[in-house]
């Protein structure tokens, strides 16, 4: 597994600091990293200033691609275009949307806002996502995540099926928390258990993170809008 957009470090519930977890994603191998912590508007300034400069570091010396985000947590579903557009503009790099999980009381409207927002680029474990919501995320390039933590990822096989059947891009995360990084065969099992095929694996484990780097990359030279 040489791509990994969803983490989490001690800014959130997260056991690793941002610099120590960019570091094991180093030496596993790992070509990008995206560190993205529980926040909402208030936390937006703070993610900023900490994982912008260690991120920097550590893309400077050890040349992974360490990417500054965010993982809009339980934000109410009328505010994630605003606080997404936020995260842009203090810069952060990344933003992922906090999705209707079935195992938490995520507030309905949330996949629906995510899906319909420009400036986010991952929907998180969405749960159980409609045809409509997967047609949107493929319409606005953004992208539906079928998750390897256990918590979230019973509803992974709905995930797959809407994201096919709408042309949406799939992506594999850990959502780490601990010391739980993705092996690349454990990214394979978790596709194949969602209900992908052999033929689906080099687009969802290869070729949609590397579109999904681009157009983070893309982002850091558009002026804002």
């Amino acid at each position: 597994m040489v791509y990994d957009f969803h983490t989490h470090t001690t800014l959130s519930d997260g056991s690793l600091s941002p610099m120590e977890l960019i570091r094991r994603a180093c030496v596993a191998g790992y070509q990008a990293v995206g560190l993205a912590d529980h926040g909402a508007l208030g936390s937006l300034p703070r993610f900023a200033q900490e994982l912008s400069q260690d991120c920097a570091l550590a893309r400077d010396r050890w040349g992974i691609m360490a990417l500054p985000g965010v993982e809009l947590t339980h934000v109410p579903a009328a505010a994630v275009a605003e606080v997404a557009r936020a995260a842009k503009e203090v810069g952060l790099w990344l933003v992922i949307v906090h999705g209707e999980t079935i195992s938490e009381p995520v507030e309905e409207g949330t996949n629906l806002a995510a899906v319909s927002c420009g400036d986010v680029d991952i929907l998180a474990h969405p749960g159980l996502i409609t045809l409509e919501e997967a047609e949107l995320a493929a319409r606005n390039g953004v992208f539906l995540e079928l998750s390897a933590r256990p918590a979230h990822s019973a509803a992974n096989g709905q995930v797959a099926k809407m994201a096919r059947l709408a042309g949406a891009k799939l992506i594999v995360n850990s959502d780490s928390h601990e010391l739980d990084f993705l092996s690349e065969e454990q990214a394979r099992r978790i596709a194949l258990a969602a209900g992908l095929e052999e033929k689906d694996l080099e687009e969802v484990l290869r070729i949609n993170p590397q579109l999904l780097l681009e157009r983070i990359l893309a982002g850091r030279t558009q002026p804002p809008r």
